[in-house]
């Protein structure tokens, strides 16, 4: 197997403390659902599982042997659902701690948006606690400008403005097929797109991220379920759906 390195160029923007949203233009616009960021305990073994088991097809790959030394991750795609299955390749990371926490679980819902460094700027200065400032990779394929802001729990969102890049996936990724020639076994089972994300909060505090939604993107109430609405013999649950992205965007909380 030939080691592929790949040249990426990371800088940070410069951080606006007075940032100004345009007026006449959502700053916090959101397009869609960008994928969803997985932390598991092995990245080639969760991804043969959505592969067989979800009919997921391997499109890109970081790892040793592309000159990455920290993580492996593979990214999958059915229709327009995108999928990045990440692991640790050191115990004492923090993508190791998180595992160990929650096990096989979503870290990280990212949002494809038109304007990353307005939806981070607008976000905390609405309160979103600051994960990572605008930062823009870039490599062969181009560049990619994303941000991330904290939401329950130890879950991120991520934004991201990939419309200068042509590459499989972000920079620092090359093609699956490049590195390993034989692709998993998968049979598409249909998957489109994401419908909806659920964010499993604590007791009591359904209220608390329903207003986090409302008061930093910009988000508005769709439904809400009682837990007479959902419920079995043994247990039951209250939900608040919200909704945004001009209706892309579905959150039950």
């Amino acid at each position: 197997m030939a080691k592929t390195n790949v040249p990426v160029s990371t800088a940070l923007l410069p951080l606006i403390t007075d940032f100004t949203a345009t007026p006449g233009v959502d700053p916090v616009a959101i397009d869609a659902f960008d994928h969803i960021h997985l932390y598991a305990e092995s990245a080639k073994q969760s991804a043969y599982f959505l592969s067989t088991a979800f009919g997921f097809t391997p499109l890109a790959y970081r790892g040793p042997e592309t000159g990455w030394r920290d993580s492996v991750s593979i990214v999958l795609r059915q229709g327009e659902v995108l999928v990045q299955v990440t692991c640790p390749l050191r115990s004492s990371s923090p993508i190791a701690d998180h595992v160990k926490r929650h096990g096989f679980s979503a870290k990280d819902i990212a949002f494809r948006v038109p304007n990353a460094e307005s939806c981070y700027y607008e976000s905390v200065k609405r309160g979103a606690v600051a994960v990572t400032p605008p930062t823009r990779l870039s490599d062969a394929s181009g560049s990619v400008v994303l941000a991330s802001i904290q939401t329950y729990g130890d879950t991120l969102h991520t934004f991201i403005d990939r419309s200068g890049y042509t590459g499989p996936f972000l920079p620092g990724f090359v093609n699956y097929g490049d590195i390993f020639p034989k692709s998993l076994p998968s049979s598409a089972a249909g998957l489109k797109v994401i419908d909806h994300v659920v964010g499993n909060v604590e007791l009591g505090k359904m209220n608390e991220w329903v207003s986090f939604y409302e008061r930093i993107l910009g988000f508005s109430q769709l439904t809400h379920f009682s837990d007479k609405d959902i419920s079995t013999e043994y247990s039951a649950v209250m939900s608040k759906v919200m909704n945004g992205g001009v209706g892309k965007i579905k959150l039950p909380i």
